[in-house]
């Protein structure tokens, strides 16, 4: 399924488009770091963490403690938008500085490997959508075309014909799987390159389950930390969603250029301040992708700059609202399981 036409042809060289769109951007300033910025916005939310988990030693073992589980889900996605901007370097100037904010942000506080997320993100940077490159749209639980469908049986074929519906509850389960993800990719790695990612995740689930089970009882600790898990993946996953699923899908006969790469496999979500607080500036996708080190509150200086050039190349952009854009990529992955559904119907005839 294919949502972007291809653009048009010129006599251009390729690669030439994107020379002076960059040049644009620089001159504008908003490839400069924000690191005062930043400084502030990390503070404010290892300011507000300190604050619910301090709720949650004075509530104590109640079940209004609970309800603390949604802010903190909020809250540790901030973190990992701040983890995700740390691996594109786009707060300070030094790579070391980028590589512990990751860490502290990532690891100790999300519980989550940032050595693993960058690995797997800076593949995906490079070939987006690309099912060959991009590790977010290999075949897994859920599936992105209809040669990755094919031939599904059982629980995966099942997964497979269902999956724009169950997409959403999935999703809870996603903060759960970004955490093993990360230790299985650890513990594959030369001991002495994970010893410390492994040791700032085993000091959040010390810290995480410590004060959890300390001042809840056992069957509130659990419900708490599934609770929290829960949200954050819903959170996380629905940021992600609405950026690539539906949109072109590159091959090894797709010889794009960089803003063709980019451009052609993005989608932007429309909003305001609120939106994007809440997706991190990653609702700005297709900017991200053209200039993955822009500090993110510049991402949305950058989106009329980058729009107009498109146009004026004769490049498709495409920006649409938040529910449309969910149409759009559970609209894909359920054409993806209709061949599969398609021959369970058929086999049901057939009996």
């Amino acid at each position: 399924m294919t949502l972007a036409a291809e653009p048009p042809r010129t006599q251009r060289s390729k690669g030439s488009d994107f020379a002076p769109l960059l040049r644009e951007i620089k001159d504008a300033g908003l490839l400069d770091r924000r690191t005062a910025a930043y400084a502030i916005a990390i503070a404010i939310n290892v300011a507000l963490l300190a604050v619910i988990w301090a709720g949650v030693v004075t509530l104590g073992n109640s079940w209004w403690t609970l309800f603390l589980a949604v802010p903190l889900a909020i809250l540790t996605t901030r973190a990992a938008f701040f983890g995700h901007d740390a691996g594109h370097q786009q707060i300070g100037r030094s790579r070391k500085l980028h590589d512990w904010l990751g860490l502290l942000n990532g690891n100790l506080v999300t519980g989550m490997s940032y050595g693993w997320w960058n690995d797997k993100h800076n593949r995906h940077h490079a070939n987006p959508n690309h099912t060959d490159k991009d590790p977010d749209v290999g075949e897994g639980v859920l599936v992105w075309t209809l040669e990755q469908a094919e031939g599904r049986t059982g629980l995966h074929g099942w997964l497979s014909r269902h999956q724009a519906r169950i997409f959403f509850p999935l999703l809870t389960l996603e903060g759960l799987n970004l955490k093993v993800s990360g230790i299985r990719y650890l513990l594959g790695r030369p001991r002495k390159e994970a010893q410390l990612e492994l040791g700032m995740i085993a000091a959040h689930l010390v810290l995480y389950f410590g004060v959890l089970f300390t001042v809840l009882s056992p069957g509130k600790a659990v419900l708490f930390a599934v609770i929290h898990h829960a949200l954050f993946g819903l959170h996380l996953g629905s940021v992600f969603a609405p950026n690539h699923k539906g949109m072109e899908m590159p091959d090894e006969d797709s010889n794009w250029g960089h803003l063709e790469k980019q451009v052609l496999t993005s989608r932007n979500v429309n909003g305001g301040l609120v939106t994007d607080w809440m997706m991190g500036g990653l609702n700005y996708q297709i900017e991200h992708h053209l200039f993955p080190s822009m500090p993110r509150a510049n991402l949305r200086f950058a989106q009329p700059i980058v729009r107009a050039y498109c146009e004026r190349i004769g490049m498709p952009y495409l920006s649409t609202g938040l529910i449309e854009s969910y149409r759009m990529g559970l609209g894909h992955m359920h054409e993806v399981g209709s061949e599969l559904r398609d021959q369970k119907a058929s086999e049901r005839v057939g009996t």
